[in-house]
């Protein structure tokens, strides 16, 4: 895979970010209000109506325990100590997830995603028997059940298998109703705060501005770098309309730090249009090592009770390229980065080095960041 390819992306968006272009977003997209969010919500249950699909029960035992509790519960009297002997493959025990949407009302419906934590095959054609979710301070908000849509598909027959992918997780579209709401003061204290999703003075001047000059002085004012506090009105139905105003309105953000992430296990490399480059020497070369095995098998004459000889013969090569000394020109721009970058020749791997290195030398004004 050539750099050219790997930068195509962000070459484009270099190009659509060249000096002299100023974009605008809304506000919403840059900020959000505090405490307007969602909540996690989790659940235990059971997946029921698979086609033998379901867990090997003599290997999770939490399986045979929960039908065993669960059919209690419905008036099932069941001979003491028979939970470990059922071996029911149509049963999969789930952990299923959801999140509890800002300002959901009671009887609202949500998504739920259903995972298998046995070792269910799949979970295609099963159903979810009612379970409740709780949030993190144990109160139940919401009840699912429902019949679970998995998107993969899969076959095994005389120890050949086929599968498309995950059947281990599915979701139920609508399948959990609110119980419980979650309270939201939206403004009622006459002042909200504003958070941008990430800290810059200068962006959180710039939004003040905007806002004070639509609504005017002492509106908003900046806590810091990333909270502006907001002054409400004190009717709700004011108070919805002018936060709906605010998040509409445009603002110029500040250019963000200049910033490279590598990704070490993919040999990804992604960087920003503010990064630039110092004029700077790189070497590049590969040293490569070659390990060939040759069996040689000695076998004697017919009928001479000899026995057959096997020698391995291993011969090592080892191949050092010499490395080219390339000048990387200054840059002020990520299109002129990413062609110094493609000047050198480098794979995406050896580029990991060559940044780390380029780094440590002043050479590079970014942050490096490695996930």
């Amino acid at each position: 895979m050539t750099l050219s390819r790997l930068f195509l992306l962000t070459g484009l968006l270099a190009a659509l970010g060249l000096p002299g272009i100023v974009h605008a977003d809304r506000i919403k997209d840059l900020a959000s209000f505090q405490g307007v969010r969602t909540n996690q919500l989790v659940g235990y249950g059971l997946v029921v109506g698979l086609d033998g699909t379901g867990d090997q029960t003599t290997q999770t035992p939490f399986t045979t325990q929960s039908i065993f509790n669960m059919l209690t519960q419905m008036g099932v009297n069941l001979p003491p100590g028979s939970g470990p002997k059922m071996q029911l493959k149509n049963i999969a025990a789930v952990m299923v997830t959801a999140d509890l949407p800002a300002f959901a009302q009671i009887g609202q419906n949500i998504d739920v995603t259903v995972s298998s934590i046995g070792n269910a095959k799949s979970l295609r054609g099963g159903t979810l028997v009612m379970m409740p979710l709780k949030g993190a301070d144990g109160q139940v908000y919401a009840m699912a059940q429902g019949s679970l849509a998995v998107s993969g598909a899969g076959a095994a027959a005389s120890g050949s298998k086929a599968q498309i992918n995950h059947l281990g997780v599915g979701r139920i579209p609508a399948g959990a109703t609110v119980e419980r709401t979650v309270a939201t003061t939206l403004g009622a204290s006459g002042n909200l705060n504003l958070e941008l999703r990430q800290s810059d003075f200068q962006t959180a001047s710039r939004v003040v501005e905007v806002v004070n000059k639509r609504f005017g002085n002492g509106t908003a004012r900046a806590v810091n770098g990333r909270v502006i506090e907001v002054r409400t009105p004190a009717g709700e139905n004011e108070r919805v309309a002018f936060l709906g105003e605010v998040e509409s309105l445009n603002v110029s953000p500040a250019q963000s730090m200049a910033k490279v992430i590598i990704n070490a296990r993919t040999g990804s490399v992604v960087m920003n249009q503010a990064v630039t480059l110092d004029r700077s020497a790189v070497s590049h070369g590969n040293l490569s090592v070659v390990i060939s095995t040759t069996s040689n098998v000695s076998q004697p004459e017919a009928f001479s009770k000899g026995q057959t000889v096997v020698t391995q013969e291993s011969q090592i090569e080892i191949t050092a390229k010499e490395g080219e000394v390339m000048l990387v020109r200054p840059s002020a721009s990520l299109a002129e980065v990413v062609k110094a970058l493609n000047s050198i020749g480098a794979t995406p791997q050896d580029l990991l080095a060559i940044l780390q290195a380029l780094k440590a030398s002043g050479a590079l004004h970014a942050e490096l960041e490695v996930i």
